[in-house]
């Protein structure tokens, strides 16, 4: 059976700003959907300066895909997963990137419909906010 996964995770969050965005070269907003012990994550970037070759830059902004299990020990948040098409299918070449995707965040704050997370890799925090709840029904693993 698929695992249940934490209770106050469960729905849809967004990052609605960044903090500095305008100061920014590049900054990237998630959005996440935890659903049991999975999630789905879309992150949508803006980058004033082009690193890419021109046909994936995309006049400086983009999306990418990834989706995975997660699990939540102490006040730490483990997402374990790849990187995928805008479906959520395996992506395993094109723009951005591809392969694994690992994330470890520490869980700053949280209150009813409010999520701050704290990446190990970036400096700045993810703030989320609810943007609508989902309830659990762990479902047979195929």
């Amino acid at each position: 059976m698929q695992g249940s996964g934490e209770n106050y995770l469960q729905g849809v969050w967004n990052e609605d700003s960044i903090l500095y965005q305008s100061a920014l070269l590049q900054y990237t907003s998630h959005k996440f959907k935890f659903t049991c012990d999975s999630f789905y994550v879309t992150f949508h970037t803006t980058a004033k300066t082009n690193i890419f070759p021109d046909s994936c830059y995309n006049n400086g902004s983009w999306l990418e895909f990834a989706k995975g299990i997660y699990a939540v020990k102490s006040d730490t948040v483990y997402l374990s997963g790849t990187f995928t098409k805008p479906n959520f299918k395996q992506k395993i070449s094109g723009c951005y990137r591809i392969g694994q995707y690992t994330e470890t965040f520490v869980v700053n704050k949280k209150s009813l419909g409010f999520l701050e997370l704290k990446s190990l890799k970036q400096h700045l925090p993810v703030t989320l906010k609810l943007k609508e709840k989902i309830t659990c029904i762990p479902q047979p693993i195929n």
